[in-house]
Parts: structure tokens; sequence; C-alpha cells
């Protein structure tokens, strides 16, 4: 599976849910389940390394924004949820997280944001179809800490600062 396979199956699972975060892992699940057990294990080895990719204090820092706080715990949910929206959106954040300001059609701290099952999708199909569980993928072990300089994710301050068009059209 190449990425362009890996974000035909987000995006397809995205359309098929109307963007509702249960929905699309439901969806996702049903289309890995047309693969064999080496593309499901080809899919989550994609979805981990952008998971880990993502762990970043300035994508921490847009989270806390968009999600008014984020625990340890809300930002994981977060990265499979921005995962979950696709390349051009996932890729945008990454490259600057205050373009999400401009990435996001909308969005409701409460609904969305939120997207824990999706990072479990390959697990859930790979057991369907082998009756094990998913063996280890191989990947180097994600950063013990996020990369990339220092933000504090509770001085709202600070975020504003550093996320302005962020801060703006969510928080104000």
């Amino acid at each position: 599976m190449d990425e362009t396979e890996f974000w035909a199956l987000i995006d397809g699972s995205r359309a098929d849910s109307s963007g509702d975060p249960e929905e699309q892992a439901d969806a996702l699940v049903d289309r890995l389940l047309g693969l064999d057990p080496d593309g499901v294990l080809d899919f989550a080895r994609h979805f981990e390394a952008r998971y880990n990719r993502a762990y970043t204090w300035d994508l921490w820092a847009a989270a806390a924004v968009l999600l008014d706080g984020a625990s340890d715990d809300a930002f994981d949910a977060f990265r499979c949820w921005l995962i979950g929206q696709g390349r051009h959106t996932f890729e945008g954040a990454l490259h600057d997280p205050d373009h999400l300001a401009d990435l996001l059609p909308d969005f409701d701290e409460d609904a969305d944001g939120d997207a824990e099952d999706l990072g479990y999708t390959a697990d859930e199909a790979y057991e369907q179809l082998t009756g094990t569980d998913l063996p280890d993928l191989g990947l180097p072990p994600p950063p013990s800490e996020p990369l990339g300089p220092y933000v504090d994710v509770d001085d709202d301050a600070a975020l504003a600062e550093r996320f302005p068009r962020l801060w703006d059209r969510f928080r104000r």
C-alpha cells in the first residue's frame, strides 16, 4: 500500500460517514476488511507513522485552542481525528497548525477533535480477518516527548500569540 492508497481509504471512510468520527471508524473497518491481512498491516504502519509525526508541541497547542484545553488522552484522540480529516488537512496542520483556522470549515469541540476509534481500526480489521492480534509493526518507537519547541498548552496568552488566526476564529 502506498501513501495515495492510504489516504484514499481515509477519504472514502470520511465520505461514508458524513464526518461523524464513530461512523468513520466503522466505515474504515469495513473498507479494511476488503484487504488481505498484509494490506491491513500496511495501513496500520501508515497510520502509526502519521500519528507519531503529529506528536508535536505545536499541534498539541493547536488542539488545546480548538478543544479549550487538551490532556494527553485528548491530544491522542485529536491526532487520530486529524488523520481522519484527510491528507490536505493533516499535512497543512503539520506545516502550520495556525492554518487549521482556514482548513476546518467548522469545528464543534463537543463533536469534533475526538476520533480515538480511528486508531483501533487496523487492530479490529486484522483480528476479524485472522482471529489474532495485530503483530508488532516493526516501526521505530514513538517519540517519548512531543517534537519541536515546547509550548505551554495551558497558557492562553501564549496560545493566542502563537496561533492568532486559530485563536480569533475558535476562542474569541
